[in-house]
């Protein structure tokens, strides 16, 4: 496999990710109900480290997209 070859499965892969965190966060949400306190300040459950781990894999993806077709960010 080339280097390109695994930067792209290793986007494909996060992506697959985000989507069923997304599908969780939907079911999750329906169940229970979300308030903007609840999606922002959490302790607990689901949300707890969501969004932080939801952002870190997007800015992943930017990243590996950028390094596939030889861009940068800035």
């Amino acid at each position: 496999m080339s280097d390109i070859d695994g930067l792209k499965k290793e986007k494909q892969e996060l992506i697959d990710k985000m989507i069923e965190m997304q599908k969780q966060f939907i079911e999750y949400e329906h169940q229970n109900g979300v308030s903007g306190k609840d999606y922002w300040a959490s302790k607990d459950g689901l949300l707890v480290e969501y969004r932080q781990e939801y952002m870190d894999m997007a800015n992943r993806v930017v990243d590996l997209a950028h390094q596939i077709v030889g861009s940068s960010r800035l």
